[in-house]
């Protein structure tokens, strides 16, 4: 009965070997050097840094960049469906490829739409609903 798991503890074996093992010879390879001073610096490409490294990133710049992605990836979908799009139409299955890549549209157009009125698109962003601080003063666009 025990020798039904031995396959299992085999492969943990291995599998801890396999994490363990390049831990282990990082750990007796690896220089030891003082982790103070320039080793905590920031890395500028050769330049001197300025100030902290930690600073408020605006996470428009990702939203812009994750919608940018989204709408680019759809659209090459639509390369595959042009060049078969002839040959679909030529078996007769034309008007069903048309339909089916205007409702893929139609969604594509819906979610620009959506991300356009919900202002997501807008590089400089003013509206505010709860405004504290220097921002209290920014009123809601209506």
């Amino acid at each position: 009965m025990y020798t039904d798991f031995l396959p299992v503890v085999i492969f943990t074996g291995l599998a801890v070997a396999l994490v363990a093992l390049p831990l282990l010879i990082q750990h007796i390879v690896s220089p030891r050097h003082n982790k103070g001073g320039e080793k905590l610096t920031s890395y500028e490409c050769g330049e001197i840094p300025e100030g902290s490294a930690w600073v408020k990133f605006n996470v428009r710049f990702y939203i812009i960049a994750l919608i940018f992605l989204i709408f680019d990836v759809e659209v090459i979908f639509l390369f595959p469906w042009a060049v078969v799009f002839k040959q679909l139409t030529i078996e007769g299955w034309g008007f069903l490829a048309f339909v089916e890549m205007f409702i893929f549209v139609s969604i594509l157009i819906v979610g620009f739409a959506y991300v356009w009125i919900k202002g997501d698109l807008d590089w400089v962003r003013m509206k505010l609903k709860y405004g504290e601080g220097r921002y209290s003063n920014l009123k809601v666009k209506e």
